[in-house]
């Protein structure tokens, strides 16, 4: 699945992907960190859901990126399988997803991945990057996030939502980029969504 869309992987990456495949449904029969009606569709509601983000290059000038609710670790894990030269560290307050995700990190050996609990506004740290796929409305979250990233023009929230969204990120809309999914992945389940690209201090040239 990941191979119709990425040709370029190295045989490194595609191991790896394919062993997502593997450990978290392990993991799921332990603690529950997808919900068991998608465990099946794991490779397309998870991990390529993930990748729509690398599919339209929205990481290409990032170095240091944040996952802000990662959950079961996405979008952070298969972002961090894709760009082995940038750094990731996934957040989440809830504690057994953190193990889980921490698991999978250090089985798939991936050196540029670190999973923390932690709420975003306890993090002293800042990031160029803010990864998250739909923790919370829009406005709520750039609200609890903002101060994560470094103040700077090309600082951006990269952001996975469905459904129509248009009314609450209408505040933001001069300073976002809309990216269709279904432009760039062809099964049903992307019919609705979409990346929402946002620079708080002004689009990026």
């Amino acid at each position: 699945m990941i191979q119709k869309y990425f040709s370029n992987l190295s045989d490194r990456q595609v191991e790896q992907f394919r062993m997502l495949e593997t450990l978290y449904p392990e993991w799921n029969e332990k603690i529950n960190v997808i919900s068991r009606a998608d465990i099946d569709q794991l490779s397309v509601r998870h991990i390529l859901h993930s990748l729509a983000i690398a599919k339209f290059n929205l990481l290409d000038s990032s170095n240091n990126i944040l996952d802000v609710g990662t959950g079961g670790g996405f979008p952070g894990v298969p972002l961090a399988i894709m760009y082995p030269d940038k750094n990731f560290t996934l957040i989440d307050s809830i504690g057994k997803k953190i193990s889980v995700v921490s698991d999978i990190i250090s089985q798939l050996g991936l050196q540029n991945a670190k999973a923390m609990q932690i709420k975003s506004v306890m993090l002293k740290q800042r990031f160029d990057t803010i990864v998250s796929r739909a923790v919370t409305a829009f406005p709520n979250f750039v609200k609890q996030t903002l101060n994560n990233l470094v103040k700077d023009k090309n600082s951006r929230i990269v952001y996975l939502k469905g459904g129509d969204f248009m009314e609450e990120i209408a505040p933001y809309s001069a300073k976002c980029r809309l990216y269709n999914i279904p432009d760039v992945f062809a099964e049903d389940f992307f019919e609705t969504k979409k990346v929402i690209e946002f620079f708080p201090w002004g689009i990026s040239k």
